[in-house]
């Protein structure tokens, strides 16, 4: 028998019974307690204290939005996937521009050049946002790749103002990540960023240098 075998029949023979988890106190980190004004307010001040672009948009009207931010940064190709409801808002909103859209749902092999080279932007779709933090989380699928919101230098990720919880605890609770964990989420908080040894930040180094998050509204804001 060997010694991991050894180690495993005497943890299940042990004399006082199995090994049970310990009881756990999760108060730390949940129970915030904010309204869904703090919670955006929360979010936009995080996010924006490290260089994310906040732009608020009517769900209704918000690719216009799009197209106006597309021309002020001089976006020439965008990728994006074809199936999620905001690729297919988008596609459609860029169809008669002068913007080439990119598919994102291909082999990596077949346009990693294209990716890493002559792709100016990337649009995603979010699950949602933690405002404690000032966080998106994203679940990338093979129509929105993980490469999507990590290579182009710009990443422009579409939120839903009312997907945002409080705290990450709360997005595993609610979203039951202890029976369905997804393989390959995301959480950004800025665009990339590193330090040198004087702890002098700089952006866009090993990813995107510019993050534009487009909050969607169900109703017009004032």
């Amino acid at each position: 028998m060997s010694a991991r075998n050894n180690i495993l029949k005497r943890l299940r023979e042990r004399t006082d019974g199995p090994l049970t988890a310990p009881v756990s106190d999760f108060a730390v980190v949940t129970g915030r307690g904010w309204n869904a004004q703090e919670r955006l307010e929360r979010f936009e001040r995080l996010i924006t204290s490290v260089h994310g672009e906040v732009i608020h948009v009517s769900r209704n009207t918000w690719t216009v939005d799009l197209v106006e931010l597309l021309h002020a940064k001089g976006i020439r190709r965008l990728a994006l996937g074809r199936e999620h409801p905001v690729a297919a808002e988008a596609r459609a909103a860029l169809t008669d521009g002068d913007v080439t859209l990119v598919d994102a749902d291909r082999d990596i092999e077949i346009w990693q050049h294209e990716q890493f080279h002559s792709t100016d932007a990337g649009l995603t779709s979010t699950r949602g946002g933690i405002a404690e933090t000032g966080s998106l989380w994203l679940w990338p699928t093979p129509d929105e790749p993980r490469l999507l919101s990590l290579v182009p230098p710009i990443h422009i990720a579409v939120l839903d103002a009312d997907t945002l919880e409080d705290t990450f605890f709360d997005i595993v609770e609610s979203h039951g990540w202890a029976t369905g964990m997804p393989t390959n989420a995301l959480l950004i908080s800025g665009p990339s960023k590193t330090a040198d040894i004087e702890q002098t930040l700089a952006y866009g180094v090993h990813g995107p240098r510019e993050l534009v998050i487009l909050v969607r509204h169900a109703e017009e804001r004032s």
